[in-house]
């Protein structure tokens, strides 16, 4: 009896290592993709999306890798494009067995409109595929605006 729940107890430790593992990857790529982004870097932020991506954007609609890509160099391009935090404690990771990972979470713009500092929080999903290139983000789902 001891030894099943020896057994059953390394195992719960063992998935939640993994899931913790899981989050801390997740979470240094966001930090990652968001500190590019926020300093305007757009190649750098296009590295981080699949070729195949597909973004959903409750008010602009459904946008693939190249829209996606005009749309950042366009914003970009302002000197008060929006930044980005992710809002504490909202982010969640879930994985997908032999896949990637859901991430869901909240986070905040901000951008510089009349001299004031214009904000809104807004919702997000990323699926994230593990790839043999690395880590890449399948599908956006941004909604709440």
């Amino acid at each position: 009896m001891r030894s099943i729940l020896l057994i059953g107890s390394l195992m719960v430790c063992a998935s939640l290592h993994a899931k913790q593992s899981l989050y801390d990857t997740i979470a240094q790529l966001d930090t990652q993709l968001f500190s590019a982004a926020n300093a305007g870097q757009l190649d750098r932020v296009m590295d981080y999306f699949s070729n195949d991506l597909e973004f959903y954007h409750d008010t602009g609609g459904l946008g693939d890798y190249q829209q996606t890509r005009n749309s950042l160099q366009q914003m970009f391009a302002s000197p008060h494009h929006p930044t980005r935090t992710l809002v504490e404690g909202s982010m969640a990771v879930y994985p997908i067995q032999d896949f990637g990972a859901i991430q869901t979470g909240k986070h905040r713009f901000c951008h510089e409109e009349n001299g004031k500092q214009d904000c809104g929080t807004f919702d997000f999903v990323h699926i994230w595929q593990h790839t043999p290139e690395g880590w890449k983000i399948r599908r956006v789902v941004s909604y709440g605006h």
